[in-house]
């Protein structure tokens, strides 16, 4: 057992899959897919339906993908599918520069999976899936690494989720609590180039200004479902 495996159990997460065989799954990821209500947050809307994310996970979102570009030579692919319509999650998808993000997409969730997939020319098998409750199954199922944000207060869904395969790691940290840094540092780790990752981006490095011209050249595109029908849409986001 590495030290670092220990850690994460020492502050409860838990590898359903064990540590070296996550490890080997995660060589194979091309791409990241995150589920937001719940996942960034702890799923509590406001009036117009927004809820919030946190700029510790953000960083998390920012380090892993500096981690993929150095590890593979490119930027992959980054993602969040939504349920609902969230103001601020379109604002997060535009500043980060995500490739897509899908919205009112609370039944057809695997209908964006496959979209992205068809547009990247990848398999579900090669993406990575965070999420947290039931309608994000039908992904969970069938991508290649599953992160199940644990909430705590649905231990049944997590014991489900263990006992049909649909999960690879258990958080420690329920949603709203920095689960998304959680994981992020544990991907960064098994790419085997955690303290370049920060020493890059402590220094603002060369590679690491490369990587975010990059990134910040990427222009989010956004969807929903029309009948059934991916449909994409033009937002006027701040």
């Amino acid at each position: 057992m590495t030290e670092t495996e220990r850690l994460y159990l020492a502050i409860g997460g838990k590898f359903v899959t064990p540590f070296d065989e996550l490890k080997s799954k995660w060589q194979n990821i091309k791409a990241i897919i995150y589920d937001w209500d719940g996942v960034f947050n702890n799923g509590n809307k406001i009036g117009n339906g927004s809820s919030e994310f946190s700029e510790v996970d953000s960083m998390g979102t920012n380090l892993l993908r500096y981690s993929n570009y150095l590890k593979h030579g490119k930027l992959q692919v980054s993602a969040i599918i939504s349920g609902e319509k969230n103001d601020t999650a379109f604002y997060f998808c535009k500043r980060e520069c995500f490739h897509y993000s899908f919205f009112k997409a609370a039944n057809n969730k695997i209908d964006a999976l496959n979209y992205i997939c068809e547009q990247e020319k990848i398999q579900a098998h090669e993406v990575a899936y965070f999420f947290d409750d039931v309608l994000d199954l039908s992904v969970a199922e069938v991508c290649g690494v599953r992160i199940l944000i644990n909430q705590k207060a649905n231990p049944l869904f997590a014991e489900y989720c263990t006992k049909n395969k649909l999960v690879d790691y258990l958080t420690a940290s329920p949603g709203g609590s920095y689960a998304i840094r959680e994981v992020t540092e544990l991907l960064i780790y098994l790419n085997d180039n955690y303290n370049q990752v920060v020493t890059d981006r402590k220094n603002a490095s060369t590679q690491y200004k490369t990587y975010l011209k990059e990134r910040q050249a990427l222009e989010t595109k956004f969807f929903t479902f029309k009948e059934n029908k991916v449909e994409e849409v033009s937002l006027n986001i701040p």
